[in-house]
């Protein structure tokens, strides 16, 4: 059995997630858009409670488009509100239609967001070589950087642990630890 890192609990949903996604660089702005949109939802909760309610933001959301996203109105967060599929917490919804005003904002500004949000690392992921689970950061100078602009541009729910984050879900910087069958295949993409 292939060694993983320790927060992977036996569950096939979160083995899939950390074997074929968590630290693998996304570049497509809608997807770099769901991310921020699943990790502040997640404030306050466990990332699997999330990724179980994934599909179900996909549906809620229209698959992350953020124009569609940013034209959403009050009967379409009544609608949201009422969704048992997802986390119905009415800042959070606010957050997610805000941030997608924000994040079509600074995708006109830089050409797209992938340009702006991959700036905070200069454009290239961070390979980290962590020996375990306790010496992976919450955050850092990069994440504090990146928090304090998107909230500068109206982002909401990007706290520096958070965007921290959101940096390791997509691969900006890759935490698995050496002893991961994942850091191996990874650190070989540098």
């Amino acid at each position: 059995m292939a060694a993983r890192c320790g927060w992977v609990t036996n569950d096939p949903l979160y083995i899939d997630y950390h074997d074929r996604e968590w630290g693998v660089p996304i570049y497509e702005d809608q997807r770099l858009f769901e991310f921020l949109v699943l990790e502040g939802a997640q404030a306050g909760l466990s990332w699997y409670t999330i990724l179980k309610k994934r599909e179900n933001y996909r549906q809620a959301f229209d698959s992350f488009d953020p124009e569609k996203i940013a034209a959403y109105d009050d009967n379409k967060i009544a609608e949201l509100l009422d969704n048992a599929g997802i986390v119905r917490n009415r800042l959070k919804i606010q957050s997610a239609i805000g941030n997608a005003k924000a994040f079509l904002r600074a995708k006109a500004e830089f050409g797209s967001f992938r340009e702006y949000i991959w700036s905070f690392v200069g454009g290239q992921p961070h390979i980290n070589h962590w020996s375990c689970l306790e010496d992976v950061p919450v955050s850092t100078p990069e994440s504090d950087a990146m928090s304090k602009d998107l909230k500068r541009r109206g982002f909401r729910f990007v706290g520096t642990t958070i965007c921290y984050s959101y940096m390791q879900a997509t691969g900006m910087v890759m935490d698995h630890i050496t002893e991961c069958f994942r850091y191996r295949e990874l650190s070989r993409e540098e």
